[in-house]
């Protein structure tokens, strides 16, 4: 360790692992370091299931009700990808998805009046759905094939719309859009939490309905893929494209220091070892001093033994609640995946709710939600802070992370994978468990 290297990484969640990955890929040095024993940080999937007991402080073991616990893999962070998205590209483009599997998610519904609606697939079910009147099916399908036909290098599709200038309130003006589609539309098609971005332009909103469109397009059930046991799988990939390209693992590896000199990052204490480097990335974690609180999150892990009414008995499913349905600023999230996906033990359910707090009982604000899950075997609440970095720390760790990211996040989707060999020995590469 006692050495130099173009990058140390600390951490290994999913973004962390990604640019570890890619710098190894393009011939960095990397030193990946983290705290704790396990890969994913706040981002890991918690195995086993007594794993899940201890983290949460629970006095007594999982009863024989929940099945081995070696079946279980459980998020701490819920996400699903969008199958057109920049992160599955990325998982294209470096190949890490030779050491994953997914799954399609089976459904994305939402809640409107207390009840729950499926999210239309295809314009059959769009006829048939009660999301909408048969004359605002009209005016809305008209929206969707605008939003289709849009393309912002060619002016002859705009029909009299400025992406940079008219705003997304105005654009649902031009289509005569009510208010139960507008919520439909910004929260379950172009997933904005919150009503923020009806007075800005349009454009951004466009784009991402268009994701929306495409991603579905690709596999019909939903625009969603999941991982195969969890979501801890995606950062456990890029360190092992990181690991083939020479970049050195050390896990349970203690940080006592950030060495600075003139104001400037230069290298890790560990160990009474000091690592040098030419650029640091880091989580928060690891620099909490320079990170201040910019909202409150709570989340809220339950077990089932059953899918969740109304969805069709799907095996995994979204369920968004608009804000406007709850009377709230902000939007909440039911994310449920089970057994199909290998992080449930046979015939039980993890249903993940989430939201920004908004009072000072954060558990009463997401009561709808779990109306819906009912009954609920165990449920596990987490409340933590959202941050923002110190801007000039991050300057002075790693002022080419930015273009770094912009560089892949542009890759074309139909760009080839890496086609150039990985090295035949990987002699730097070293884990401690």
């Amino acid at each position: 360790m006692d050495e130099e290297y173009d990058v140390i990484v600390l951490g290994t969640g999913l973004t962390e692992c990604i640019l570890s990955g890619i710098m190894s890929v393009n011939g960095k040095k990397v030193l990946h370091m983290d705290r704790n024993p396990y890969y994913g940080g706040e981002s890991s999937s918690i195995t086993p299931l007594e794993e899940l007991y201890k983290r949460f402080g629970l006095p007594d073991s999982p009863p024989d009700s929940m099945g081995r616990g070696r079946d279980w893999n459980v998020d701490l962070i819920p996400k699903f990808l969008m199958a057109n998205g920049q992160l599955v590209k990325m998982l294209l483009y470096t190949e890490v998805t030779r050491y994953l599997d997914f799954k399609v998610v089976e459904g994305s519904f939402v809640y409107k009046g207390g009840k729950i609606y499926k999210v239309p697939s295809t314009e059959t079910e769009a006829l048939a759905s009660n999301l909408m009147g048969m004359f605002e099916k009209r005016r809305f399908r008209k929206f969707l094939v605008f939003v289709a036909n849009f393309d912002e290098n060619d002016p002859k599709t705009f029909e009299g719309v400025d992406p940079k200038v008219t705003t997304m309130r105005d654009v649902y003006k031009k289509f005569d859009l009510g208010q139960d589609v507008i919520d439909f539309t910004g929260h379950a098609l172009a997933l904005y939490r919150t009503d923020d971005y009806l007075d800005v332009p349009c454009l951004e909103t466009i784009n991402r309905i268009k994701l929306y469109s495409e991603s579905l397009a690709r596999y019909g059930k939903s625009p969603y893929l999941y991982p195969l046991y969890g979501l801890g799988e995606l950062p456990q990939g890029f360190a092992r494209l990181s690991a083939i390209y020479g970049g050195t693992y050390m896990l349970n590896k203690p940080v006592e220091e950030i060495v600075m000199e003139d104001g400037h990052v230069v290298g890790v204490k560990s160990e009474g070892e000091v690592a040098r480097c030419k650029q640091l990335i880091c989580d928060p974690s690891y620099i909490q001093d320079r990170v201040r609180k910019a909202g409150q999150v709570i989340r809220v892990i339950c077990i089932l033994s059953h899918p969740i009414k109304n969805t069709n008995d799907a095996n995994s499913c979204q369920i968004i609640i608009p804000q406007n349905q709850v009377n709230r600023k902000s939007d909440i999230y039911v994310c449920m995946i089970s057994y199909a996906h290998n992080v449930a033990a046979q015939g039980k359910y993890i249903a993940i709710v989430s939201t920004t707090v908004e009072t000072s009982e954060p558990e009463a604000e997401i009561e709808p939600a779990l109306e819906l899950l009912e009954p609920i075997d165990q449920k596990y609440v987490i409340t933590f802070f959202s941050i923002l970095f110190d801007s000039h720390l991050l300057l002075h760790c790693c002022p080419k992370l930015a273009c770094t990211i912009t560089r892949y996040q542009n890759s074309s989707p139909t760009m080839p994978p890496l086609t150039s060999k990985p090295p035949a020995t990987t002699s730097r590469t070293s884990t401690s468990e």
